[in-house]
């Protein structure tokens, strides 16, 4: 399955997962970081089990739509890859899945999308899919074929606040219908990605590159490697730009610092790394983005060769788009066999292209593991005690499907809003109001 492809607007992202196992119903009262998570088959009418144990719930929680079986099953290895949700224009322009009774923190939410020519039209369809009010990402037709065949997993973090439910929604355009084939649902600790200082409530983390450097350690496609947060990684090999040579190096010893609050980043993760040649040398990366958004960058590092027994042995220095932000000795931050993390916001990023870049001073630089997010601004929501209002009225009168009453009367603000609604925003631009039906 191809790991990972650039969407014709607004959306690239890393296409391949891992899972952890679950239980049919998620626990009332989750430990953190993994003990609540959801797995929804879209389309299957039944729960199943899959070869690393992880159960899948049947299709639930949706608002409308039907289902759908992929044209070629047998190309796909696993169930939740060959069935789909489809949203036709006779369920309205809007629908949602709302997953309920979830604690407020923050979440890994991850989707499979699939094409694969389900409808015998040769069309794959343009649409969006929001999180709560905020739009994450916008699939475009025409789709690559290698992705309307084979499918992309896409994946965030978001903050779930009092509401305690998950709105996950998708907007048609012209007469395309959404399409969704799995949903999954991760709690992930509440402080994870320097969630303080970037405002949790205020940005949703949507993935633009997960990356295990050195190493193809993790596997393509589906698969069960343990990741406490749901965090699916994928080989650099295909992201390295530049001349140097890169060797690969791995060690089986233990690597402290790992599996710890609040982000619990793998201790497998640490254990590779690919260096330049010696004499110095230059890694190079460039992950695929999109411009005018701000992007959190997190680099992972680890001291992982014998040799390198002291402070100064090993010093690089690390650019991101052609600017020198820091001097990186990994020894002199944590010792060897440790793991040490360093982070970045780009700000209002120009390029579509961003570029990582280690040049070393002594030695020859290494790197573990790079993370690239997109920080999407959230959007207002309509006043709770609105939506109330309104889910209460759309009930008594029995609005038909086609008008697509769906998730949040007013939000995301660049949808229309539920047909013969009028929205505003409140006087101090924190949400949205109705002011006319």
């Amino acid at each position: 399955m191809s790991l990972f492809h650039t969407l014709p607007i607004f959306l690239c992202i890393i296409f391949f997962t891992s899972t952890t196992t679950s239980t049919t119903l998620p626990p009332s009262s989750p430990s953190f970081p993994s003990g609540l998570s959801y797995h929804i088959d879209c389309g299957s009418p039944t729960n199943s089990t899959d070869q690393f144990n992880t159960t899948w719930l049947s299709d639930r929680y949706f608002s409308g739509g039907a289902t759908g079986i992929v044209s070629e099953p047998l190309r796909f290895r696993h169930g939740h890859e060959k069935t789909l949700r489809f949203f036709p224009i006779s369920s309205g322009k809007k629908n949602c899945y709302t997953i309920p009774n979830l604690p407020p923190s923050r979440y890994l939410l991850r989707t499979f999308v699939v094409y694969d020519n389900y409808d015998g039209r040769s069309h794959p369809p343009s649409f969006d899919v929001a999180i709560a009010a905020t739009v994450v990402f916008s699939w475009r037709s025409p789709w690559p074929q290698s992705l309307a065949r084979d499918g992309a997993y896409a994946d965030l973090f978001a903050t779930i606040t009092a509401s305690s439910e998950a709105l996950i929604c998708f907007y048609s355009f012209a007469t395309d219908p959404p399409v969704v084939s799995s949903i999954e649902l991760f709690a992930a600790d509440p402080a994870s990605y320097d969630a303080a200082a970037i405002g949790k409530n205020d940005s949703v983390l949507v993935n633009y590159g997960r990356l295990s450097c050195g190493s193809k350690q993790w596997g393509p496609g589906f698969s069960n490697d343990s990741d406490r947060f749901g965090r699916s990684w994928q080989s650099d090999s295909d992201f390295r730009t530049g001349r140097s040579k890169v060797r690969a190096m791995s060690t089986r010893s233990r690597i402290s610092g790992t599996e710890q609050k609040p982000n619990y980043f793998p201790e497998k993760l640490y254990q590779t790394a690919a260096t330049a040649e010696e004499g110095g040398g230059v890694l190079e990366y460039e992950l695929s983005v999109d411009a005018k958004l701000d992007y959190l960058v997190w680099l992972h590092f680890a001291e992982i060769e014998e040799r390198v027994r002291r402070v100064g042995e090993r010093v690089f220095d690390v650019y991101i788009n052609d600017d020198n932000l820091t001097r990186v000795d990994i020894y002199k931050q944590v010792g060897g066999f440790a793991a040490f993390t360093w982070h970045h916001t780009v700000k209002n990023l120009s390029s579509s292209v961003l570029s990582v870049k280690l040049v070393g001073v002594v030695g020859a630089p290494l790197i573990c593991g790079i993370e690239n997010y997109a920080l999407v601004p959230s959007d207002p929501s309509t006043v709770p005690e609105q939506v109330v209002a309104m889910k209460a009225l759309k009930d008594s009168l029995r609005v038909p499907e086609r008008m697509g009453w769906n998730g949040d009367p007013c939000a995301p603000t660049n949808w229309d809003a539920w047909e013969g609604v009028t929205c505003r925003t409140s006087k101090n631009n924190t949400a949205l109001v109705i002011s006319q039906m």
